[in-house]
């Protein structure tokens, strides 16, 4: 990395706040650009890069930058915006599935116990770590898989796996009752 950027990167990672917004407005709109290019929609491409540029600053102290910091950020968008379209077609795909489940009226029972379901998942997701929440949520309902979580969360895929483990047993255990009922 040429020693100005490295000094950029430097001053990020120690927090000079008026270095991140420089590099803010001298990527951000060719980022955007760049990210339109794949996602179609600008409104889309904004919130992909303005959502780097947030996990860069949270971030900041673990940064490490290996290439040109303009190389960093152009992979970095590419990848957002990959699991991005990712994400949104397994969305398409659960939508396309339930469009073409027969519409059956649930009984009362039925309501209830997902609703019941429903409190459990949410009490169980409550009661975990923090950090062991977070990486279910981003596995289950974000779809991604360990090595993203783990880049994403600068941790192993070890650290990742052990949780999602403890994540699971979790719910084995609090959702017992219901095996029959929900497959989990």
């Amino acid at each position: 990395m040429p020693e100005n950027e490295q000094k950029i990167v430097q001053k990020i990672q120690q927090g000079n706040l008026q270095e991140f917004e420089r590099t803010f407005r001298n990527f951000y709109p060719l980022l955007c650009h760049y990210a339109t290019s794949f996602l179609k929609e600008s409104h889309v491409a904004e919130e992909v890069v303005q959502e780097l540029f947030y996990q860069i600053w949270k971030q900041r102290q673990k940064l490490e930058i290996h290439t040109s910091l303009k190389a960093y950020l152009y992979r970095s968008t590419y990848h957002n915006c990959m699991q991005f379209l990712r994400k949104k077609k397994q969305e398409s795909k659960y939508e396309d599935y339930l469009k073409h489940q027969p519409q059956e009226s649930s009984s009362p029972l039925e309501s209830l116990n997902e609703k019941e379901i429903y409190d459990i998942v949410q009490d169980t997701l409550v009661d975990l770590p923090d950090r062991c929440s977070q990486i279910f949520r981003m596995s289950r309902f974000e779809g991604l898989k360990y090595q993203e979580i783990a880049e994403k969360l600068s941790i192993s895929v070890k650290t990742v796996e052990a949780n999602m483990g403890k994540a699971l047993k979790a719910f084995r255990n609090n959702l017992k009752d219901y095996v029959g009922i929900f497959l989990f």
